[in-house]
């Protein structure tokens, strides 16, 4: 699928243009609402098969403004005024409507453009791509498979391994800390934390 290849962000006074330029700013986004705890996309990973995506009556009232916008309309959250975009807590990013698990805090990196980066999804069928031409370019729209939630836009100006930057509003994610992975369900994807040192095996399974 055709991506667009951006070549950087010009500095602070530029960011407003290449924010626009990155497909992760639109007009609608502009929803002052705080990416808040939500009580739905809780599951483990046993029940996943079972999820059906609630009607959106349901999701406003799960959801805030925020993140109803982005997930359900393919608005964009503000840059460097969301959650998640400077954490660098490790664990993982899952769906806020469904669960679904999408993103490691370890293909996580600072793109400097406002929003949380990743390499690369968790694994390939989280995520769909989609062509994206509004706002007159040609760009990739990354939705989750499970709940069709927008998730943000894919990029080839990514570092290596993949060359490529997954940018992802954080209205789209809750966040599930490592050491609350095997508990909330998400035991599976606990190896490459364990490999890396940042939890032990033991400690996981408490």
């Amino acid at each position: 699928m055709k991506r667009v290849r951006l070549f950087g962000f010009l500095g602070a006074a530029t960011m407003g243009m290449a924010a626009v330029l990155s497909g992760c700013s639109r007009a609608e986004s502009q929803i002052a609402a705080s990416n808040g705890p939500v009580t739905i996309g809780i599951f483990t990973n046993s029940t996943m098969q079972k999820f059906e995506k609630p009607s959106a009556d349901e999701l406003k009232k799960h959801l805030t403004p925020m993140q109803f916008e982005v997930t359900q309309h393919a608005a964009t959250e503000p840059p460097f005024r969301n959650e998640f975009y400077d954490s660098k807590k490790p664990g993982i990013y899952v769906d806020i409507v469904s669960g679904q698990p999408l993103f490691s805090s370890l293909d996580k990196f600072d793109s400097g453009c406002g929003w949380p980066s990743f390499t690369k999804p968790l694994a390939d069928q989280t995520v769909v791509e989609k062509s994206d031409r509004t706002l007159g370019m040609a760009r990739t729209e990354v939705r989750s498979k499970t709940a069709d939630s927008h998730l943000g836009h894919v990029f080839e100006d990514g570092p290596a391994p993949t060359g490529l930057r997954y940018c992802i509003n954080s209205a789209s994610l809750r966040f599930i800390p490592v050491e609350e992975m095997e508990k909330a369900g998400y035991g599976g994807y606990l190896e490459p934390f364990i490999k890396a040192g940042l939890v032990k095996r033991a400690e996981a399974k408490q």
